[in-house]
């Protein structure tokens, strides 16, 4: 008969919130109808700033599912000085992030030395075939577009 009273005990409790349910509501949001803002530094969808990339594959190759996938090819630029000699640098020609396999870690986005790689906090991107999950970097580069500016510092934290 020791256990009796943890059982009392238990059913009071769920009887307490029970009764706080039914007089105040649920305090839940309905979703598809009702839509709530999603914190500040929200993970929602990795947007891509096409032109910062310069498909060094860090992000790639530093990614533990292995969901982006990046082609580039080497083209010659102009000298940076008169007389100087022309450099060679990588051209994207794709990026794609397979959001099937993405498990939203962000090591992308911290790893990137150019920021080209931004967290947005969209979270809607839902699709009716897995397929459609890969984005291109013509739809990453339309997730900039939601990006917020980034939060000040906090005072001290630039010493």
């Amino acid at each position: 008969m020791p256990k009796l009273p943890g059982l009392i005990k238990g059913l009071g409790v769920t009887m307490g919130t029970m009764g706080r349910t039914v007089k105040d509501g649920a305090n839940t949001v309905q979703y598809p109808h009702e839509k709530e803002a999603p914190p500040v530094r929200a993970r929602g969808v990795i947007a891509l700033h096409e032109e910062n990339c310069t498909a060094c594959m860090l992000c790639s190759r530093s990614c533990p599912d292995w969901c982006i996938y990046i082609e580039g090819h080497k083209q010659l630029a102009p000298a940076r000085r008169a007389g100087g000699k022309p450099r060679q640098v990588n051209h994207l020609d794709r990026f794609d992030i397979d959001y099937a396999l993405c498990m939203y870690c962000g090591i992308c986005v911290e790893v990137c030395p150019f920021d080209a790689l931004f967290w947005s906090p969209e979270y809607e991107y839902s699709e009716p075939r897995i397929a459609d999950l890969l984005h291109d970097k013509d739809k990453l580069g339309e997730w900039m577009e939601t990006v917020p500016e980034a939060p000040s510092l906090e005072a001290g934290a630039g010493k």
